[in-house]
């Protein structure tokens, strides 16, 4: 394995690989930030899918998660990896990268959200077909050093047997994400869900369910959810219409958000509901904050 220069180091650090380092920190103000209540609502456990804050690097991550009173978190991997080699161009160094980084480097973040008082239900590294079988196993490393106890994936299909078998080498489950598109490839319908399933050991793969996803693509996610939450590790919600459907703001939709977050709630399943900010909207903090409030509403009701 190659390692990176002390060179190469700096210059992914210099370009942005510790984004929002030099932000207020909780122990730049001196010590553990104030902890949060946490974000549980009639016993949901209400997260965020860290794609919501895709406009700001990672502490605007964590201030935008304190500013909105959400604690918990799944985190995607576009606010731990450097953002300048996620193009295709740069798919051999961001390879490189993933097999070379310090699990030091993910050991600080998770440093930093206990600091801020939040916690990670999730990573979110989505393993696909030109992931080779060190990058996989690397993808777990990270996953422990950050203290998650489920990674969440928008995998292909044909990955998945690679995937079960590191999974259940490391003890993590990878729960499969779901799309709306219709191809062989790509997760968007039971079948799918149940077919990836099966080819684990009955732990090592699990879902990842996304309400507004399934919905658009005609599939009913209470109906689904009903009947296998076991299979469940966190919930995606977004509103999104029927056949292929936009995104768009909550209740607007044909997405049962509210159906979904009161089943979760009347059965007393133990299974993060992560917001997902998709939407065209206005300031990602209110935008978020307006989703939360949506959550509270229909779990107070």
């Amino acid at each position: 394995m190659t390692m990176l220069t002390r060179r190469e180091w700096h210059q992914l650090m210099a370009a942005g690989l510790m984004a929002g380092a030099g932000g207020r920190t909780a122990r730049a103000r001196g010590g553990q930030a104030e902890r949060l209540p946490e974000s549980r609502i009639r016993g949901v456990l209400i997260g965020v899918q860290s794609y919501s804050f895709r406009d700001r690097g990672l502490q605007g991550l964590i201030d935008g998660m304190r500013a909105t009173g959400i604690t918990s978190c799944e985190l995607w991997q576009g606010h731990v990896e450097p953002r300048e080699l996620g193009g295709r161009g740069a798919r051999d160094e961001m390879r490189r990268w993933r097999l070379t980084v310090p699990l030091d480097h993910f050991r600080s973040i998770r440093t930093r959200f206990e600091q801020a008082g939040l916690t990670l239900n999730s990573y979110n590294i989505s393993f696909q077909d030109h992931f080779s079988d060190d990058e996989i196993d690397r993808g777990f490393e990270m996953a422990e050093a950050l203290g998650v106890s489920a990674i969440t994936a928008s995998a292909h299909v044909n990955s998945v047997p690679r995937i079960a078998r590191m999974a259940g080498a490391h003890g993590i489950p990878v729960a499969m994400h779901n799309h709306s598109r219709v191809d062989a490839n790509e997760f968007s319908s039971p079948a799918q869900f149940a077919a990836a399933v099966a080819q684990g050991d009955g732990r090592s793969i699990a879902v990842n369910l996304d309400v507004g996803h399934f919905v658009a693509a005609n599939h009913d996610p209470v109906a689904w959810l009903r009947d296998h939450p076991e299979q469940v590790t966190t919930l995606h919600l977004k509103d999104r219409g029927r056949d292929q459907g936009p995104n768009v703001p909550w209740g607007e939709g044909d997405a049962p958000i509210t159906e979904v977050l009161r089943l979760v709630r009347d059965a007393g399943w133990d299974i993060p509901c992560n917001i997902e900010y998709e939407y065209r909207g206005g300031d990602t903090v209110e935008e978020v904050r307006r989703c939360f409030d949506y959550c509270r509403r229909a779990l107070d009701a």
